[in-house]
């Protein structure tokens, strides 16, 4: 895993906060990845069909935010995808290095 991950483990994506995605960016992050269950396999029943949902809102916001889209992103992925999971968090992380920093947040401490 990238040192420069954070990660903030919630009981479903569907409990991801628009509010967290907005002050994450706000206080600097340079892109957020948001990992949830597949589709019809949530815990939680439709959970992450809320996420979805609040992802494409979200697009919209981040936009508004004066940051590309890209710096935001969904994906599925089982806790039993522990390759897939690396595989996209390195992915991601590279993505987001190539577009450089945030230039709308300022890096606070919490």
């Amino acid at each position: 895993m990238p040192p420069n991950l954070v990660p903030i483990k919630v009981m479903c994506s569907s409990r991801v906060d628009p509010e967290m995605v907005t002050d994450a960016f706000l206080r600097g992050a340079d892109g957020v990845l948001i990992a949830g269950c597949h589709p019809g396999d949530c815990h939680y029943d439709k959970g992450n069909y809320y996420a979805r949902r609040r992802f494409a809102v979200l697009k919209k916001v981040v936009e508004s935010l004066g940051l590309e889209a890209d710096r935001l992103r969904l994906s599925w992925i089982s806790a039993s995808e522990g390759a897939r999971f690396q595989e996209v968090v390195e992915e991601f992380t590279e993505k987001i290095r190539k577009m450089g920093p945030n230039p709308t947040g300022k890096e606070t401490l919490l």
